[in-house]
C-alpha cells in the first residue's frame, strides 16, 4: 500500500493522526478515541474519532496490536509523521552545553568522541554512534617491551598522549639489547612523522645505509612500523556507547526485540556501512525499523548525520538508535547539534 501524502489527509484526519503519534512516542502504548477526545479539545466525540481512525489505518497509517487496544502508528504513518508534521524543538542551553563540554576534553580525539557519544547517549535515551575515518597517529615515542623469546609488545605513543600496543614476533636468538635500540633509533629519529611518513623515511636510511643499526634492530624497526601500519587507514573508527540505555522500563515487556538489537549492534561492521551510507547529502538520515535491512528483526530507529568540516569535506557520521517510538522532535535536532560540535573538534 502507498502511503498517502499528507495534504490529501483532511483537516480532522491530520489531527487525529497527529495526536495518536504523539501520544504514542510520549506514552509507548496505543491510543483510544476516548483518550484523544479528553486530551484534543478537536470537540469530536469519541465514535465520530473511533471512524477516523479507521480510515486512517485502512490508509496503512496507523494499526491495533489487538481488536480491543487503541491505535498505535505503523513505520509508514512514523515516516509521514516525520517527513510531514513533526515540529522540531532545539536542545536547550543545557544540553548545548553538555554536548560541547565533552567534546572540549583534553586528550586524544578517540576519547573526545567517545565523551561526546556517551553525552549524545544520555541526553537521547539512546544508544549513540559516531563512525570516523582512521586517523594516523603521528609519533612521538616507540618502545619494545619483551613478552618472551619470540615476541615482544610494540608501544607507540602519539604526539596527543595516546598510547597503544601491538604484539610483533621476534627472529630466532634475537640479542635483548636490539629492542632497545631499535626504540631508540625510532624515537630519535621518527618523532613528529606519521606512520606513513615514518616508513617511507626509514627505508630510505636503511637502503641508503645511513643509519648504523644491526640486522637483529633493522628487523625490529620494520616489523614494528609494519604492525602499525597495517590497519592505518583500513578501517574507520565506530565508537558505540549507552548500549544500556536501550535496555528501559517499556523494552522489558519486549526481551526478544532488545536481545536480537544487542545483537545487531555487535556487528559493528554492518553499523558501519549503515553509517557511512549516511554520508551523501547534507540532511539528517532517518532510518526508521525495516527501511534498513540490519535493524528490520528489532524494529530499530537510527538517525545519522554528516559530520562536515568548513571546507565541505565528510569527516564523519555521528547518530543514535533507538526503538521505532523515538521522541524524533527531539531527538534529529540533538544529532545536528552534535554533529556541528563534532565538525569542530574533527577540522
Amino acid at each position: 500500500m502507498t502511503t498517502p501524502p499528507i495534504h490529501e489527509l483532511t483537516d480532522r484526519a491530520r489531527d487525529v493522526f497527529r495526536i495518536v503519534v504523539e501520544s504514542y512516542l510520549d506514552s509507548g502504548v496505543p491510543v483510544g478515541s476516548r483518550t484523544i477526545s479528553k486530551i484534543s479539545g478537536l470537540n469530536l466525540s469519541p465514535a465520530s474519532i473511533r471512524n477516523v481512525m479507521q480510515d486512517l489505518e485502512e490508509l496503512g497509517l496507523l494499526a491495533a496490536p489487538h481488536t480491543s487496544a487503541g491505535r498505535m502508528p505503523t513505520e509508514s504513518g512514523l515516516r509521514l509523521f516525520v517527513d510531514g508534521m513533526m515540529q522540531a524543538s532545539q536542545p536547550s542551553a543545557e544540553e548545548r552545553a553538555a554536548i560541547e563540554a565533552r567534546a572540549g576534553e583534553n586528550g586524544p580525539v578517540e576519547e573526545a568522541l567517545a565523551a561526546t557519544t556517551a553525552a549524545l547517549s544520555g541526553l537521547s535515551a539512546c544508544a549513540g554512534l559516531v563512525l570516523v575515518p582512521k586517523q594516523e597517529p603521528v609519533l612521538r615515542q616507540f618502545g619494545f617491551v619483551p613478552l618472551s623469546s619470540d615476541r615482544a609488545l610494540a608501544v607507540l605513543v602519539g604526539a596527543d598522549g595516546s598510547v597503544e600496543n601491538r604484539v610483533v614476533g621476534l627472529p630466532p636468538g634475537m640479542d635483548p639489547g636490539a629492542l632497545q635500540r631499535a626504540a631508540n633509533y625510532l624515537s630519535a629519529t621518527l618523532g613528529g612523522l606519521t606512520l606513513s611518513e615514518a616508513r617511507a623515511r626509514v627505508e630510505r636510511d636503511l637502503a641508503a645505509q645511513r643509519e648504523a643499526l644491526d640486522a637483529a634492530a633493522r628487523v625490529l624497526v620494520e616489523r614494528g612500523l609494519a604492525v602499525w601500519s597495517q590497519d592505518t587507514g583500513h578501517r574507520p573508527v565506530l565508537i558505540v556507547r549507552g548500549q544500556a540505555r536501550l535496555i528501559d522500563a517499556a523494552a522489558t515487556e519486549d526481551l526478544d526485540r532488545v536481545r536480537q538489537l544487542l545483537d545487531e549492534l555487535e556487528g559493528k561492521e554492518e553499523i558501519a556501512r549503515l553509517l557511512d551510507s549516511a554520508r551523501e547529502g547534507e540532511a539528517t538520515r532517518i532510518f526508521i525499523g525495516s527501511e534498513n535491512k540490519l535493524f528490520a528483526l528489532s524494529g530499530s530507529s537510527v538517525i545519522a548525520k554528516p559530520v562536515r568540516a568548513l571546507d565541505g569535506r565528510v569527516v564523519g557520521v555521528v547518530g543514535v538508535i533507538g526503538p521505532t517510538r523515538l521522541n524524533y522532535a527531539r531527538v534529529v535536532p540533538m544529532v545536528d547539534f552534535t554533529a556541528a560540535t563534532l565538525a569542530r573538534l574533527l577540522a
